[in-house]
């Protein structure tokens, strides 16, 4: 494709090279190093959250979440995300039990969730889709009224804010994607932080295969660490977030000011946050439209992604629950082109198409 859907920020290899540089002196590549620890830090200053720790990547920071606050049984979940979110639960021995989305933020819906709880409900895994915040003041209340544990999953949300608080700061743990993908990345990497710093403790043991000093250990523990390579990418661009962050939104608005007044809906956005905009999808009428607008596109090499479609419930490992709303919004959503490096003549191009599409099936 010409214009892909996505493309990693890459940051200025001078930067990285002088990273690189120091990593060949020390010869330390793994086992924390001085550049994840200072990654570590770096990432708790810019994101302003007490406590945070840096593992191999997102789906393990779900995985060791679940594990260190000791959830099986059943979990309820969105059934509207990527598929980590509900493979990770399942990966664990837990049993995912879907909840509904809603039909305009398309995050989990707080009004479905008690009707979903039984005596063998253990936690609430809910995802900010997109890095749109989810309703945390009715979901937390819904978790201390039930006595349940609050995982988000925070992947998309770099940057994302609630009330004025990072995103990462809610739940008991909220975990975060380093992928390349990413607004913010370190190649492939992702990071768990928690208020508690008891839960952080545990798992700086578990990430390390439970080491606790020379033939010690504190429990039982996984390879869950960053390589010192990994946190000098991450340092590079992390550099970079002011201005990635500035341009995504410039780029979001574009799309939104270039598409406002057509026959597409957009994701409603949670007014109490601040989004990221890391995701541009729009919603179409019907299924036979969003199929015309990708063949159109990709007819002039630009590429688009149906996500998340179809829906976790609908995974071959899960029990089968009919989502109404989330198989409806699967079908016709639609993520346009977004990343630092996609040019306004490009995003003008790309809208220009949507447009005609839209117009001809009106």
């Amino acid at each position: 494709m010409e214009i892909p859907v996505t493309k990693p920020f890459l940051p200025n290899r001078m930067d990285l090279e002088e990273y690189l540089e120091g990593i060949w002196k020390r010869e330390w590549l793994t086992n924390n190093g001085p550049l994840l620890n200072e990654y570590e830090l770096e990432l708790k200053r810019v994101l302003q959250v007490p406590h945070l720790l840096v593992v191999t990547n997102g789906t393990l920071a779900l995985q060791l979440a679940f594990k260190a606050l000791g959830i099986s049984g059943k979990i309820l979940t969105t059934p509207f995300s990527y598929v980590a979110t509900t493979s990770s639960l399942v990966w664990e021995g837990c049993t995912p039990v879907f909840v509904d989305i809603d039909p305009h933020t398309f995050n989990i819906d707080p009004t479905k969730i008690e009707s979903a709880i039984d005596e063998n409900t253990q936690a609430i895994v809910a995802t900010h889709c997109f890095g749109n915040a989810c309703d945390i003041a009715a979901i937390d209340k819904i978790a201390k009224r039930h006595d349940l544990k609050v995982i988000y999953d925070a992947s998309h949300c770099f940057g994302s804010s609630y009330k004025g608080k990072s995103l990462l700061n809610f739940g008991d743990f909220s975990t975060l994607s380093l992928h390349a993908t990413k607004l913010i990345h370190c190649t492939e990497g992702g990071a768990l932080v928690s208020q508690d710093p008891e839960l952080i403790k545990r798992i700086t043991y578990m990430r390390n295969l439970g080491h606790d000093g020379p033939g010690q250990f504190n429990g039982v523990g996984i390879n869950g660490k960053c390589s010192e390579l990994h946190a000098a990418m991450g340092l590079s661009v992390l550099k970079h977030h002011k201005e990635i962050l500035q341009d995504r939104k410039k780029k979001y608005r574009r799309y939104l000011d270039g598409l406002s007044g057509e026959s597409v809906s957009f994701q409603r956005l949670n007014p109490d946050a601040e989004s990221n905009y890391s995701y541009f999808p729009i919603l179409l009428e019907s299924e036979n439209i969003l199929l015309e607008v990708m063949a159109q596109l990709e007819g002039h090499r630009i590429g688009t992604r149906r996500y998340f479609y179809p829906g976790l419930n609908e995974l071959e490992y899960v029990r089968k629950q009919q989502m109404s709303v989330c198989d409806s919004i699967a079908q016709r959503i639609l993520c346009l082109p977004l990343y630092f490096d996609l040019s306004e003549e490009e995003q003008l191009l790309i809208i220009r198409i949507v447009k005609r599409v839209l117009r001809y099936f009106k």
